[in-house]
């Protein structure tokens, strides 16, 4: 029995710009995936979702400009409540280069910028949960 990849989509902060995360959200579902949409939300609102939720993806959006601040915190956020290890953290937005390798290094297992393409996408995030739930 193959068991579903449950993951958390959302937008992180205030940024209003959804249509990105909800057409991921969308090709999550068509991809046989669990798809919990928390909409706009703080990093430690998030991180406390996807442990109550316990899912193994938590996916985040954010064109406003606050990717770094936010993002970093998400994933202290994720540290500190200990499930970084087991969960993977994906971050999607319009990035300058330097910072897409900045958030890498800050502790997300993918960041994917305009132009990545759902199967890309889809493989990834499968390939990085097989490879989290291994490391067990």
């Amino acid at each position: 029995m193959t068991v579903k990849i449950r993951a958390l989509l959302g937008k992180l902060g205030i940024d209003v710009h959804n249509r990105g995360i909800i057409t991921v959200a969308e090709m999550f579902r068509n991809a046989g995936l669990e798809v919990i949409y928390f909409g706009n939300a703080l990093p430690a609102q998030i991180a406390q979702t996807a442990l109550e939720e316990a899912v193994d993806v938590v996916g985040v959006s954010s064109l406003g400009g606050a990717h770094l601040s936010l993002g970093v915190s998400l994933i202290e956020e994720a540290k500190r409540l200990d499930i970084k290890k087991q969960t993977v953290f994906l971050i999607g937005g319009v990035f300058p280069p330097q910072d897409t390798i900045r958030l890498k290094e800050a502790g997300f297992d993918g960041v994917f910028t305009p132009g990545a393409g759902s199967s890309e996408i889809i493989s990834t995030v499968q390939q990085l949960v097989r490879e989290k739930n291994t490391a067990d």
